[in-house]
């Protein structure tokens, strides 16, 4: 079975990380959560979970900002560089994608209205960018998605593609060229693996086949 990594912070309870380990065995995928190095993985998935330290792109703290995780931020960045170093798939949900803009050089907005909507399915719609990855996978040009989060991203690091946006023109999924697959969504995905949020997991999944079985 492939094998990935899946960090979370100390804070982040029981009932965060479930979903994840489900979506995740759903499409045949080995989570393996405590970990320091990818050495022996497959790939890497960066969950959902506390605002990112503003310190990491300059900025000092919002109202609105919570309390960062700093040794979640400083080891999710080191996993980060070790999987973009080595080409190894790299799946970033909601915190993620924030963290994946910011150790690329990039910088979030700290507080935006109308994205927290916990217990809401179906939140909001998103445009899917033409000829993107997020688009081939999820077969069309619009979707709708679950929306927790109250940052986004402000300005995208070089190298990002933005692939989807909200109506209100918040970035909802970014993906960087040029890699076997690195592909980020502002959204819940592993939420909502009875929908096509579940072909998300699978690419992840195929990404990470050898290349005659891809």
């Amino acid at each position: 079975m492939t094998r990935v990594a899946l960090p979370f912070g100390s804070r982040t309870p029981e009932t965060r990380r479930h979903p994840y380990r489900k979506a995740l065995a759903a499409a045949n995928i080995q989570p393996v959560e405590n970990v320091a190095t990818l050495a022996g993985l497959d790939g890497l998935v960066l969950a959902g979970g506390s605002d990112v330290d503003p310190a990491l792109y300059g900025a000092p703290p919002h109202p609105e900002t919570g309390e960062p995780d700093r040794d979640r931020d400083s080891l999710e960045t080191a996993l980060l560089r070790e999987a973009l170093d080595r080409d190894l798939p790299l799946f970033a949900i909601c915190r993620g994608l924030q963290l994946l803009n910011v150790a690329l050089g990039g910088t979030l907005a700290q507080h935006v209205e109308g994205h927290r909507c916990p217990g809401q399915p179906a939140a909001h719609p998103i445009a899917i960018a033409s000829r993107s990855r997020l688009k081939s996978i999820l077969e069309a040009d619009e979707y709708v998605v679950n929306s927790r989060h109250h940052q986004c991203v402000d300005q995208v690091a070089s190298g990002l593609v933005v692939a989807a946006r909200a109506p209100d023109n918040v970035i909802e999924a970014l993906e960087l060229p040029g890699k076997r697959f690195v592909l980020a969504v502002q959204w819940h995905p592993e939420d909502r693996t009875d929908q096509p949020d579940a072909k998300l997991f699978k690419a992840f999944r195929d990404a990470m086949k050898p290349p005659g079985e891809r």
